[in-house]
């Protein structure tokens, strides 16, 4: 896992993910969306369906569903997930350690932080909580913010907007090559993280600068920079 000078050290602002970058919560995500496809009779492996985590429903129907399907069934099938989402698994989220301790960090450091999250604003919520950084971002926006969600840029464009900085002077940090080709699009570099269990690989494959394990050794490495 080589690295160069990590580039959110010479940035302005840095736009977070949050699932799987900040909280524990691709894996949920995954089973949820492979227990509502077989609720409405489509049987995928959760390998497959884990993949595609990173997406928002708008881009992960369409990789396992035909338009006619979709037309028909489409908001039903995201209304069902996001339901049994926020029944089953909402309060067995967690965040990832030293979060908080990253945030501190980087606002110290003089950094903004934004999130960037394909969640809706009230899931948001409940992330936020989980990782311990209420009240410790300047920006937030969700898919309610977005026509379409990651890979492409809507999302961190909306962030960057809010900003009001250049892309050259921001960094995106997530765990999914969806992130990454989304801040790419955005004209933004950005730094992947493993902790949602895609490889070193694909992230930099896609376009990430820098890979670390997690929120935790992104810190360490910052500290020791």
């Amino acid at each position: 896992m080589t690295q160069t000078r990590p580039p959110i050290l010479d940035a302005s602002a840095v736009i977070f993910d949050v699932d799987g970058t900040l909280v524990d919560s691709v894996d949920f995500h995954a089973e949820a969306w492979q227990r509502t496809f077989s609720a409405f009779g489509f049987e995928f492996d959760l390998i497959k369906v884990r993949e595609q985590i990173g997406k928002g429903g708008d881009q992960l129907l369409p990789v396992f569903l035909d338009g006619d399907i979709l037309e028909k069934q489409g908001k039903k099938i995201e209304a069902y997930r996001q339901d049994l989402f926020e029944r089953e698994y909402f309060h067995r989220v967690i965040g990832f350690p030293q979060v908080p301790e990253l945030f501190r960090f980087l606002i110290d450091a003089g950094k903004t932080i934004a999130l960037g999250s394909s969640a809706k604003t009230d899931d948001l919520k409940v992330y936020k909580k989980a990782a311990g950084i209420e009240g410790m971002t300047t920006v937030e926006t969700t898919s309610d913010d977005a026509e379409r969600s990651k890979p492409h840029p809507d999302i961190f464009l909306a962030a960057l907007d809010r900003l009001k900085l250049p892309a050259k002077d921001v960094v995106v940090v997530g765990d999914t090559p969806y992130d990454v080709e989304a801040a790419m699009k955005a004209g933004m570099k950005s730094t992947g993280l493993l902790c949602g269990g895609f490889s070193e690989d694909s992230l930099r494959k896609a376009g990430a600068v820098d890979v670390y394990r997690d929120p935790g050794h992104l810190l360490q490495v910052l500290q020791a920079a």
